[in-house]
């Protein structure tokens, strides 16, 4: 019988052994939509690369993009 999944089963792991993460394993981690991780991808704000027909996010690019994001003057509302 399967356990039942909760909030903290449901989330993934962090593997630091992985160095290409897909568009979805990124946005996990950011704790964005996967549809705005992709967006973000092709505007060129996360940096990716194509492995194959593939497109992939190396995992460094996310610490990456989250110190431009902290060093990025705040937007007035």
């Amino acid at each position: 019988m399967a356990e039942p999944r909760t909030a903290a089963t449901a989330l993934e792991p962090h593997d630091p052994s992985l160095v290409l993460l897909t568009v979805e394993e990124a946005a996990r981690r950011l704790r964005i939509g996967r549809t705005t991780c992709f967006r973000l991808v092709l505007a060129g704000e996360i940096e990716s690369v194509t492995v194959g027909r593939l497109r992939r996010i190396p995992a460094d690019a996310i610490p990456a993009y989250v110190a431009k994001l902290r060093h990025q003057p705040a937007e007035a509302a």
